[in-house]
């Protein structure tokens, strides 16, 4: 489950997972762009590879990407989040899945509006079944960030329920330079999700571009 060197980004069109795709390509990963048609997918890789032509970037249509990727991640709006697993269910069997979706309801962005079933990342598992391993994380990290080259101040909540898959994500955290945490059972993921909501708020308020949360503290070294 750990040895992940090739990462489907289904929405790698958009900010978020267009800056993923970046900073995973630039840490050694093959980065496959997933789009609802593969035109959309190649143009999304012509454009990184036109300002970065190190990255080793392709563009797909969701289902090829998904099939082909050792790892998936998802970075579709809310309102796309169920049809585009739906679609590309086939391809991810027995796969970790990093859903990044946040429920947003535009316009409100800014209150927290949280689904029925308690979190977006709760409806990805129980649409897939077991066999895939959903892992929610990045909602709290700005995609401007992921877009440049400097120090991200931020830290990345790593909900799911297994735990290698919880630390399969927490190396793809810490590839790009943030810190991962273990923040439980994808229940949890109600809570980061929620943060969006608020730091999206703050950022508003505050005039602050891409607010992120850090948690304090150094974690105790385990004995072996």
């Amino acid at each position: 489950m750990s040895d992940v060197q090739s990462i489907a980004i289904l929405g790698g069109t958009g900010d978020l997972g267009g800056g993923l795709a970046r900073q995973w390509s630039r840490a050694g990963y093959q980065i496959l762009i997933g789009s609802r048609t593969l035109e959309k997918g190649e143009e999304a890789a012509k454009a990184l590879l036109a300002e970065f032509p190190d990255l080793n970037v392709t563009g797909h249509e969701n289902l090829e990407a998904a099939t082909k990727a050792d790892l998936v991640v998802l970075t579709v709006p809310f309102a796309h989040q169920l049809s585009t697993l739906e679609s590309v269910a086939a391809g991810l069997s027995g796969k970790v899945l990093i859903d990044v979706t946040v429920p947003l309801m535009p316009p409100k962005v800014g209150t927290v509006q949280l689904p029925e079933k308690g979190s977006a990342a709760v409806m990805a598992q129980e649409l897939l079944g077991d066999d895939v391993f959903v892992v929610s994380a990045f909602q709290n990290v700005g995609a401007v960030h992921l877009q440049e080259d400097h120090q991200i101040e931020c830290d990345v909540l790593v909900t799911g329920n297994k735990r290698a898959a919880r630390e399969t994500v927490i190396k793809l955290v810490e590839a790009v330079g943030l810190r991962g945490w273990h923040a439980g059972p994808l229940a949890n993921a109600t809570a980061a999700e929620a943060l969006t909501s608020i730091l999206i708020t703050i950022n508003r308020h505050h005039g602050i571009d891409g607010a992120g949360i850090v948690i304090t503290g150094e974690p105790k070294a385990k004995a072996d």
